[in-house]
């Protein structure tokens, strides 16, 4: 349960760094605490996303992996935060990323601050 709670906090700061420094990447709400509510819906919605579809991508794209490097896994990421997005309007969530362009950027910083959170953030692990 803990390591579920620090993934969920790791994601949250994760998703609102990458809606802080792209415009494109859009967080909506009436008030701070409303928006706090749905960043974190949204983490969660992220977190399931990245446990349930990510791993059945990444096998399906095997070949991609071999062939590009592990490239590959910059557009997975990308799909994987349109998905997301997708899906947070499905849940009328106010959460929305506008573009491939913007979501592989957005995926690469979700990526570095969720390590870095995860890196500093202590976990069952320990």
């Amino acid at each position: 349960m803990r390591n579920f709670l620090v993934k969920t906090i790791a994601n949250a700061a994760a998703l609102a760094v990458a809606i802080w420094l792209l415009k494109d990447i859009t967080l909506t709400g009436e008030n701070t605490g409303r928006k706090i509510l749905t960043l974190l819906l949204v983490a969660l919605l992220f977190g399931v996303v990245n446990a349930i579809v990510k791993p059945v991508v990444k096998l399906l794209a095997l070949p991609l992996f071999i062939l590009t490097l592990g490239l590959i896994t910059l557009v997975i990421n990308a799909l994987m935060l349109l998905l997301t997005s997708w899906l947070a309007e499905e849940f009328d969530l106010g959460f929305h990323v506008d573009g491939f362009g913007t979501a592989v950027l957005g995926g690469l910083i979700i990526a570095v601050v969720s390590w870095a959170m995860n890196a500093v953030l202590p976990d069952d692990k320990d």
